[in-house]
């Protein structure tokens, strides 16, 4: 189903200027064909982060939080059950009692007792004595349960960053960047983002009302790792608003500033607190909590994130890091029964574009990563199904991933539009969405979905392409340049890791365990050689003698020494 990778220079998006000799070349060139030009869009300082007042919703939300710390009311954070959810509850919780408030509890849904987000279910879960319901990543299209909460003389509101379906529930305040007709600058805020933007009124309102006159104003900055964490696992655009949220969670973390649950998992996962990079947060420490929700209850992982003993977070970590172990081994078998359901003709076929797949036996906690994986072998959306569970063993539930140019959740609208009462429930982004129907219809929805993707894909959407950052210069794959591309960042979506090609001859090259090379490299240009490794490729083929390679240049830290590490990414016959 697949065609060769392509590779191909990713263009400036405007001349350099003013950097002056403060700036490597070549990193220059990397952030002009980002769109960062010149110096005043590379400074990441929080005082350039765009006002919170800019928000929508904003005025009415921090009027009821205000209300509520005043009243000691009880207020309880509703969150969600992925790392943007655990650390959004986690800067929710911290936050509010900074700001004064004392009766200040949480709960997270189980994705398989209560579904996503503020479910009547879940709502009929909480104390009675509940007065102010804030929901943190969801809520936008919880009708229902808003509905449920305010049945039962609960005020709520919505903090979230999902787009929103054709009708907001009737909560007391709303506050989502993606809202129709909202006007805040940056839509890529993640919901952990838009819960600290929340904060940041919230604690002006009060300084206004003369609230922290008797003592010190409370700094939300401790909560900086915190937003970065999830920002960066929830994969939402790093525009420059989050760069500078991300950045500035960053420099706490390296300047081991962090929350003792980060710091516990990312010593884990075996990184260096001090050397810590976006990558690490992204397939390190993002995933072990994400493990929690979906094969366990994302309590354990919130109160990760909430605790400052450092011996009680070593021991949440633990746990998260078994958790996400099994999560591991899971999914390795089911992405295998998904390649042999697209080898297999009949199940997915070379003319299908939009993917749909299901086997009753598997996990709805992992179909998520198998439809990512999936994604990216077939460069094509899918969509992978799960039983929904024992309560309901006539649904399913499925999750969806996209491709560049292909709106996921649009896709989903239009397939509700045409074919009403298919899908239950759906919701999501751009590129990731979830939604659940009748086992039923299962065939009737692949088919209906293929239909969409066919007429939306066109034959060049659908080639996979890799951009690159073009040649590096000769003699500059060096560990000197590898730790300047390191912190140069902060790196992630929409803002990817630098990307080279170059031309190369395999002087030498083993296998390591069964799937991976490692080589090592000839530059003919210098006659330089270099150290590289390839992940997950190695089929019993030996490389080409000479090649035509993508890699990033990486710092390869062995028992305390650093060196320079090629990591390929593609490597084609030159």
């Amino acid at each position: 189903m697949t065609g060769k990778l392509q590779l191909r220079r990713r263009p400036l998006l405007g001349e350099p200027a003013g950097w002056g000799d403060q700036l490597h070349p070549v990193l220059q060139r990397i952030y002009a064909a980002r769109g960062v030009l010149g110096p005043d869009q590379a400074e990441h300082r929080l005082n350039r982060l765009l006002s919170p007042q800019q928000l929508g919703g904003m005025p009415q939300a921090v009027a009821l939080l205000a209300q509520a710390i005043r009243d000691d009311a009880s207020i309880m954070i509703a969150g969600d059950y992925d790392c943007d959810g655990a650390t959004g509850t986690a800067v929710a919780v911290r936050g509010l009692r900074l700001l004064g408030a004392r009766r200040v509890d949480y709960a997270v849904p189980n994705r398989f007792v209560h579904g996503y987000g503020l479910t009547p279910e879940l709502v009929a879960s909480l104390p009675d004595h509940v007065q102010l319901v804030v929901t943190v990543d969801n809520g936008v299209a919880s009708v229902p349960g808003v509905a449920a909460a305010k049945s039962r003389g609960m005020r709520v509101i919505v903090t979230d960053h999902h787009l929103p379906g054709e009708y907001l529930p009737a909560a007391d305040a709303i506050v989502n960047p993606n809202l129709h007709g909202d006007d805040f600058p940056s839509k890529a805020l993640a919901g952990v983002g838009v819960m600290f933007y929340v904060l940041l009124a919230l604690r002006a309102q009060l300084r206004e009302q003369g609230h922290f006159s008797a003592h010190a104003e409370p700094d939300l900055s401790v909560l900086l790792d915190l937003v970065a964490l999830g920002t960066v696992a929830d994969l939402v655009p790093l525009d420059f608003n989050n760069r500078v949220l991300v950045e500035a969670g960053m420099k706490r973390l390296r300047s081991r500033r962090g929350c003792a649950g980060i710091t516990a998992l990312v010593e884990a996962s075996k990184r260096d607190v001090a050397s810590l990079c976006t990558s690490d947060l992204g397939y390190a420490v993002g995933p072990r909590l994400n493990a929690a929700g979906r094969l366990e209850d994302m309590r354990l992982g919130v109160e990760c994130l909430l605790t400052d003993d450092a011996r009680q977070a070593r021991h949440y970590a633990e746990l998260l890091s078994s958790i996400n172990q099994e999560r591991r081994d899971l999914q390795a078998a089911m992405v295998a029964e998904a390649e042999l359901m697209v080898a297999h003709a009949g199940t997915v076929d070379d003319g299908t574009v939009g993917v749909s797949l299901f086997e009753p036996s598997w996990h709805a906690g992992v179909v998520g990563l198998v439809a990512s994986k999936l994604k990216e072998r077939l460069h094509r959306p899918v969509i992978a199904f799960a039983p929904a569970g024992e309560d309901s063993p006539d649904h399913l539930r499925g999750s969806a991933r996209s491709i560049a140019g292909f709106h996921i959740r649009d896709a989903l609208a239009a397939v509700d539009a045409r074919h009403p009462g298919l899908i239950e429930r759906f919701g999501g982004h751009a590129m990731a969405a979830g939604l659940s129907l009748h086992a039923r219809d299962y065939p009737r929805f692949a088919a209906a979905f293929d239909a969409v993707a066919r007429e939306w894909l066109s034959e060049e959407q659908l080639q996979a392409v890799l951009l690159t950052d073009g040649e590096m210069p000769v003699g500059f794959c060096t560990l000197e340049m590898a730790r300047l591309l390191r912190y140069a960042g902060p790196w992630g979506q929409a803002f990817p890791e630098p990307v080279f090609e170059n031309r190369f001859e395999c002087f030498s090259w083993r296998s390591m365990g069964e799937k991976h090379l490692r080589m090592s490299l000839r530059d003919p240009r210098d006659d330089a050689l270099y150290d590289a490794v390839m992940f997950n490729v190695y089929d019993g083929t030996p490389p080409p003698t000479v090649l035509r390679a993508a890699y990033e240049l990486t710092i390869n830290d062995w028992q305390g020494r650093e060196s320079a590490r090629v990591l390929l990414r593609h490597i084609e016959p030159a």
